[in-house]
């Protein structure tokens, strides 16, 4: 019996939440989209580091793809022209 009372006081959620036009929009952030499928770039050279610095944080970690935008499969190619890039002194393992 006092169940019943008290589910009768609550309100439902629905009644709690104001309507869609009364809430505060969210900032919606348009999708990245990937510069290498813009360009239609098929395979990413490792001796321009030019455009690989722009993947690379200023610490100098790969930047991950919800940061950058690129597709799966030219992260892996970013990634593996950014450690190519490495191992031949063209880019730097650290930040200076």
């Amino acid at each position: 019996m006092e169940q019943q009372q008290q589910q009768q006081q609550k309100p439902e959620r629905s009644e709690q939440r104001p309507e869609r036009s009364e809430r505060p929009a969210r900032d919606r952030r348009r999708r990245k989209v990937c510069q290498f499928c813009v360009d239609k770039v098929e395979h990413i050279d490792y001796k321009d580091t030019a455009r690989l610095r722009k993947y690379v944080s200023d610490r100098a970690k790969i930047l991950p793809r919800r940061m950058t935008g690129t597709c799966a499969m030219h992260q892996r190619q970013l990634t593996e022209a950014i450690k190519r890039a490495r191992h031949v002194a063209l880019m730097p393992y650290t930040s200076d």
